[in-house]
């Protein structure tokens, strides 16, 4: 069976739909799609006709890249009011030969869960911290282990209801049926994930459209999050107010044309653009990274204060991602800001660069995990589809990419 999955993130700036496949834990991007956001503010749905189009715009493009329908999906919902409660569950193991499986797992998990999720809020994770079985404690992975008694200990992630029926509602009602829901800081987390950081309290600062979030990691598990009410669009708006320039028009040339540090800049580099007065203005490089440069460290020194605001402990890793930090020269500027011990991250997955996808990425790659915990495997597509799948993708990769080899083996 190929593992096949889709997911979502329905963002303020865009709607980034993803169809990978995973192969040895690598996600490899089959289609990806990223359209403009309509009806959403500041990670919210606030008109839901408008969200419908442009959801139905991302999944149609990417439908159209595959030649199939899209109709599972993995969500990313709403961060706000998130609640991080430790639970403990456990059941016992009741097969012949006392082996723990994954169906031992999800009971004792269940358990925990069923005696303290309030009625008011949805369960959106459970992260696994470790197990005990006959009181042998500190164990990752039971399944295999033989033993009467299993016991979890999980960190239980919860939002308000709404957070999540919104998503769930808009979804439905194009026919789209949501397989599995998470929220932004836990995928970013999973996009990134390493030994390394595994062992360490960790940031990850996501500069958003409206919004940044901020989370921490302890050894892997998230312990905290904070959303704060400012990210790129300030910096459009900056941009849009010192030069007199429509919003449209303040985004691409931060995206072209800006760096993030000023230093870099070049004074006698110039752009052109028209005014809402519909004069023609030259922005040179400097003065536009200035004001960039500017509004980029107001947010991440926001973000700096959030974090001392999370945790006392120290952070060995800062992770700097969204669609913001893909500016040239983000790097120095955030090292200005932390100093030594943040960065700017990388995708490194075959077929996708840009930090927007991150959690996109992340949802699929925690989907598939939480998979692996169960013992279980799934694919959102029947083996028809699957095999349409490949027909597109081997016709629009050469032979001698790095793509079509990995590809020619799996699909032949």
């Amino acid at each position: 069976m190929r593992k096949i999955y889709t997911s979502i993130d329905i963002g303020t700036s865009y709607v980034k739909v993803l169809v990978s496949e995973l192969i040895l834990e690598k996600v490899y991007v089959l289609a990806s799609s990223s359209v403009k956001s309509k009806g959403i503010k500041k990670g919210l749905i606030v008109d839901a006709n408008e969200a419908v189009i442009s959801i139905k715009e991302a999944i149609s493009n990417v439908e159209g890249k595959l030649g199939i329908k899209i109709d599972k999906i993995i969500a990313n919902v709403p961060s706000y009011n998130v609640n991080y409660d430790i639970i403990s569950g456990y059941t016992e193991v009741n097969s012949e030969d006392f082996k723990v499986d994954g169906n031992d797992i999800l009971k004792a998990i269940q358990n925990g869960v069923s005696s303290v999720l309030d009625d008011t809020r949805e369960l959106v994770s459970i992260i696994p911290i470790d197990f005990v079985l006959d009181g042998n404690n500190m164990i990752k992975d039971p399944k295999g282990l033989v033993g009467h008694k299993l016991e979890a200990k999980c960190m239980m992630v919860t939002t308000p209801q709404k957070n999540v029926h919104s998503i769930m509602g808009i979804l439905e009602s194009i026919g789209i049926k949501i397989t599995d829901v998470n929220i932004g800081p836990i995928a970013d987390y999973e996009t990134f994930r390493t030994k390394e950081i595994d062992k360490d309290m960790v940031a990850i600062i996501n500069i958003g459209g409206e919004t940044t979030t901020v989370s921490l990691f302890n050894k892997g598990i998230i312990v905290n999050s904070e959303i704060l009410k400012i990210g790129g669009n300030n910096i459009d708006n900056d941009i849009s107010y010192v030069f007199k320039l429509s919003s449209e028009d303040s985004k691409k040339i931060k995206e072209k044309f800006a760096l993030a540090h000023k230093k870099f800049a070049k004074i006698n580099e110039v752009h052109e653009m028209l005014t809402t007065d519909r004069d023609l203005v030259k922005i040179n490089q400097y003065d536009l990274s200035q004001v960039v440069m500017s509004r980029l460290e107001e947010i991440l020194e926001l973000a700096k204060k959030q974090l001392f605001l999370l945790t006392n402990k120290e952070i060995k890793y800062i992770i700097i991602t969204g669609g913001s930090s893909e500016l040239p020269q983000m790097q120095y500027i955030v090292d200005e800001i932390f100093v030594n011990n943040a960065y700017v991250s990388k995708i490194e997955d075959i077929g996708i660069r840009s930090n927007k996808y991150s959690t996109v990425v992340g949802l699929i790659k925690f989907f598939e995990k939480k998979l692996n915990m169960r013992g279980k495997e799934y694919s959102m597509f029947s083996i028809d589809k699957q095999q349409d799948i490949s027909i597109p993708k081997r016709k629009g990769i050469g032979e001698d990419s790095i793509l079509g080899k990995v590809f020619g083996i799996f699909f032949d």
